[in-house]
Formats: structure tokens, sequence, C-alpha cells
């Protein structure tokens, strides 16, 4: 990618800046809530890449001036400054364009947002109930590495310990961005709890995480939804409160299901179950679009398809292989405590790879 197409392409980029700044300040654009909000999302994206484009200008007007001073200067003591001042220049300029690069992929609207994550256990009984379990624990330690916020609306407890189904919300910076690449099959290959003759098993648990419907994306006719309230449970059956406060909101159109009992409060209940709803509705037609955009794609690291097996956690080894970017890592049990870093920034890599081909970016 030629400096002129660099800049060309940043031009552009700072026009639109500017008129998304004008834009969030006029009266008629506040008072519609779902412009605002997306021109708002939309000004805090392209200000990192003016960033950018400012510090490369600088670059290449120091580039310049190096090179004057090189070309024209009589005194050797300035000119082998002016040659060391070019060199350090030269070196600079390779990785910004690099990183311009990546700021001038389009953005997927829906990295910002809050996300829900659902880990249900799959093949393998009991055992893929205690792993469900386990990755519950580990996410949980990841959003607070992250400073995420998390609570859990609704579970359902396995027979000897874990969980055959836990749903979370998760809000915090770009939680859905991060959160996406988890979407799949996790598989475990370990000795069972419940295993007398010390064999190995492979059980499995689903994760699916969905980006947050926000409020004004999707309107749900409340003639179309069923609500039922019972009273909530703890963990180990213990009650939680001997009110009627947990609520089953059932959306009759599509048959769509949503539970929270995680609150004392009915109303709280109600708003985080009908948060839900909304998310599950909105990411109906979100999957029609990420399905779309995969099958024109022979690999893609976040499809969101939740059939894809995309990770092996192998107690015996100590290792944890991530299948669609073939990186192997034996560090298992930092990673069971939460130390997710390091897999999804090499996912990141991969996929912003896989972006950079298809944009013709150069």
């Amino acid at each position: 990618m030629g400096e002129n197409t660099i800049l060309s392409r940043l031009e552009g980029v700072k026009a639109r800046f500017e008129e998304v700044g004008q834009l969030i300040t006029d009266p008629s654009v506040i008072a519609d809530m779902k412009r605002y909000v997306s021109l708002n999302r939309e000004y805090k994206q392209l200000e990192p890449v003016v960033e950018a484009m400012d510090a490369y200008r600088d670059l290449l007007s120091n580039m310049e001036s190096a090179k004057q001073m090189l070309a024209e200067e009589k005194d050797d003591e300035l000119k082998e400054m002016a040659k060391e001042e070019l060199e350090l220049y030269q070196q600079q300029i390779s990785p910004l364009e690099e990183d311009i690069k990546l700021l001038l992929l389009p953005k997927d609207p829906e990295d910002g947002k809050n996300a829900i994550v659902e880990i249900r256990a799959g093949t393998g009984g009991d055992e893929a109930s205690i792993f469900a379990g386990d990755l519950y624990r580990m996410y949980a330690k990841f959003f607070e590495v992250n400073g995420w916020k998390s609570s859990a609306t609704s579970f359902t407890e396995g027979t000897v310990g874990g969980y055959k189904e836990i749903i979370m919300n998760v809000s915090g910076e770009g939680v859905y961005g991060i959160m996406k690449y988890e979407s799949g099959v996790h598989r475990v290959q370990r000795v069972p709890q419940t295993e007398t003759q010390g064999r190995v098993h492979t059980s499995a648990a689903t994760v699916a995480v969905l980006p947050e419907a926000e409020d004004f994306e999707i309107e749900v006719k409340q003639s179309d939804v069923r609500k039922d309230t019972y009273c909530s449970s703890g963990p180990g059956g213990q009650s939680v409160n001997t009110t009627y406060s947990a609520i089953r909101l059932t959306h009759i159109p599509t048959g769509i299901v949503v539970t929270c009992q995680d609150e004392k409060s009915q109303l709280k209940n109600l708003d985080k179950a009908m948060k839900e709803l909304k998310t599950r509705l909105y990411n109906l037609e979100y999957q029609k679009r990420m399905d779309a955009t995969s099958s024109k794609r022979k690999t893609m690291v976040s499809s969101g398809d939740r059939s894809a097996k995309i990770r092996t956690y192998n107690y015996p080894q100590g290792r944890v292989t991530d299948h669609r970017i073939n990186l192997t890592l034996y560090n298992l049990q930092a990673i069971m405590n939460g130390d997710l870093k390091e897999i999804i920034e090499k996912l990141q890599m991969a996929e912003n790879s896989e972006r950079l081909k298809e944009s013709g970016i150069q």
C-alpha cells in the first residue's frame, strides 16, 4: 500500500470523522436515539484512525526534512545526524502502515456491544456438566481480569456438579468483539471424577455468544409474549425467594423461551428477561448475516457456528489446542484459571489477516 494510497484513504476517513462530529451535536440527531447511538459509535471507531493519520503525516514530514538535510547539508556531523534520524523514521513507517491497514478495515458494529454467553453441556453425561461448570469458572475469572461485570440469569445444575446449562449477561468495554471467538464446541479429554477404571474420556460443552440488542434495535409486541412467574431457587436447590419473583417469557411467534431468576425483584427479573428475549430475536437476523459472510470465506475464525469444534482441553498432556488456527499451548491450568489473552490475541491476528486479504488493502 503506497503512501499516496494510504493518505487518500485517510483523507476520506477524516472528512467523515469531522462530518459525524458535527452530526452528533445536531439537536434533530440527538432526538433520534437510534441514529445518535449509531453515529456516536462510529465517531469512537473513527477517532483512533484520525489519530494514526496525524502520526503518519508527522512521520512523513520528518522523513522529508531528514532527506532534505542529508541532500543539502555540508556539515558532516549534521549529515550523520540526519542519516540516523532518517533510519529511525524508516523503521517506524512500516509498523505504522500495518496498524493503519488494520484500522481501515470495516468494523463489525456488534463488536462494541455487551453479550449474552450461554454454556450447555453436550455429549458425555455427568462429566459434560462438570466441564460446563469448569468453563463457567474460566470465563468468570476472564471477565474479572478484564474488568467486566457478569451475572448468571438462569441455570440448570448437573446431577453431580457443574451445569447442564448456564446463561450469563456480560457487560463492559468491547465484550462481544472479544468473546465472539468462544462460540462453538469445546471438548475435554480427561479421566472423569465418575470413572473408576482410570480411563480418559472425551466430553463436550457448547458455548454460544450473542451480541446484546439495544432497546431501539428491535420491537417486541406485548401480545406476542406470554409471561409466567414462579419461585426462584439457588444452587443446591435452596430457595432464593419464597415469592414468585422468577420470570419465564415465551415469544409465541418463534417459540423462543427465556427465564431469569437472579434478582429478588420480579420487575428486575422481567427487565433482564425482556432484554435477553430481544437479544435472541435480534440474533436470528444477525446469525443470517454471519452465515452469509462465512459462506463466502474458506475459513472464518469467528463464524459464530455453534456446531464447529473449536478447542480441545487435554488434561493428561496439560495441553489446549485451538483447531481453527492450529494453535497448541501447554499451559492448561493457567487457561482454566481465565488466562485466555494469548489465545484470543492469536485468533484476532488470524482473522485480521483473513480480512486484509479479502479487502485488497496492500
